[in-house]
């Protein structure tokens, strides 16, 4: 199986003032996160506000995604939906367009029981992509206890989890009783963190890694975060960690990605607006947002 290790940045779909999507400016964020050393992209997630799009936009997206990428780096790519006929539609357009594997949502809205989200991945897993389970409760409404993800990963094909419960005890349940016994054996299964502020506990508890939010601004340090926690330097891990909590805790002021698309933006890089129905960031979030950026020097 796959492994999947390091800094993912969860990217953002740059949009025009116009509500159009800006391919050149996604072409430019796909170049300039590879130049800044990170170790995977994750389009189209809730981040890329893959609910807004439609198909013809995602298409073009994963295109460019693969073509800029030039297999420097893996795509892990947003392939989820509450319609498992649909979410095998996009896991079988994953494959067929060159990502590297398919991330796939507890389906939202519906709240299926063990059988459903069960044969639901086992759908999934049928396409023959590795697949990483995205759980995460506060967007789906549905968390996936840790007994129901131990059946889960032994399905084909899953090739391991976004954990984004927000629940430390279920992240270690996690990574003690399924990835742990896996890893024993060629059968790996990645344990990446949904969550930037988890990053650190996460790896240092024999995770793999994170898939970041803020590293759509600040790629080279979260990358420069998931080495140090890899080479057990434990001094240097912490270091990063306070140095980029302002941004954890600012970039979510207010619901994801609209947050950090306006601090990218204020740095010069491509991000735009959030399509409806997000909306621009209150006045006290922007004074926020801006005064933790000042404080860590991003923007003066």
């Amino acid at each position: 199986m796959t492994k999947f290790q390091g800094a993912f940045t969860a990217m953002v779909t740059p949009m025009k003032e116009d509500g159009a999507v800006d391919y050149e400016g996604f072409r430019k964020l796909v170049d300039f996160q590879i130049s800044e050393g990170i170790d995977g992209l994750v389009p189209l997630g809730t981040t890329g506000e893959s609910s807004t799009l439609d198909e013809d936009e995602e298409d073009l997206i994963i295109k460019i995604a693969v073509e800029e990428t030039k297999g420097r780096v893996p795509i892990i790519l947003g392939a989820g939906s509450n319609n498992t006929k649909d979410m095998v539609r996009y896991v079988k357009r994953a494959k067929d367009m060159g990502a590297d594997a398919a991330m796939v949502v507890t389906p939202y809205y519906n709240k299926p029981n063990d059988d459903g989200l069960l044969n639901h991945f086992k759908a999934a897993g049928e396409i023959g992509i590795p697949i990483i389970v995205y759980n995460i409760a506060s967007r789906t409404g549905l968390n996936i206890p840790t007994p129901l993800m131990a059946k889960i990963a032994a399905i084909p094909n899953i090739a391991g989890v976004k954990e984004s419960s927000g629940d430390l005890k279920q992240m270690c349940e996690v990574l003690d009783s399924i990835a742990a016994q896996r890893n024993k054996g060629s059968d790996y299964f990645t344990v990446l963190s949904g969550d930037d502020l988890f990053a650190l506990p996460m790896m240092n508890l024999g995770g793999d890694g994170i898939i970041s939010v803020i590293s759509n601004l600040v790629p080279a340090r979260v990358k420069a975060l998931a080495k140090a926690c890899f080479e057990k330097n434990m001094e240097q891990a912490k270091k990063i960690h306070f140095e980029l909590f302002p941004l954890t805790k600012a970039a979510f002021v207010e619901t994801n990605p609209a947050p950090i698309k306006l601090a990218m933006n204020w740095v010069g890089l491509p991000a735009g607006p959030c399509r409806l129905p997000m909306g621009k960031l209150s006045k006290a979030s922007e004074d926020i947002l801006r005064t933790a950026l000042v404080g860590m020097g991003i923007v003066k």
